[in-house]
């Protein structure tokens, strides 16, 4: 499966990872984004922000990353070789 075809997944709500990756258990999916009230932001420097913005503030799509020691990375980046890569798969 192509990187678009990725996209589209988890547009769906699917987790998908690359059948080259070395990690075990690494997968990506999409944050949805949406308006966040101030009390839901753990940052405080984006808290803060919300608080002075009204009380929320609009926080843009995103992909999230579980890598392999068990941790989440917010706003993962693709590579060029994710890019181009065609071992993509949906995981279960």
């Amino acid at each position: 499966m192509t990187f678009g075809n990725a996209i589209e997944h988890m547009k769906q709500g699917s987790k998908v990872a690359r059948k080259g990756w070395n990690g075990k258990g690494m997968w990506i999916a999409l944050g949805n984004g949406g308006v966040v009230k101030s009390e839901n932001f753990w940052n405080a420097n984006t808290k803060q922000f919300a608080e002075q913005n009204g009380g929320e503030a609009e926080v843009l799509p995103y992909l999230i990353m579980k890598t392999s020691d068990d941790k989440i990375l917010m706003g993962w980046l693709a590579s060029q070789s994710d890019i181009l890569s065609e071992d993509w798969e949906v995981v279960k």
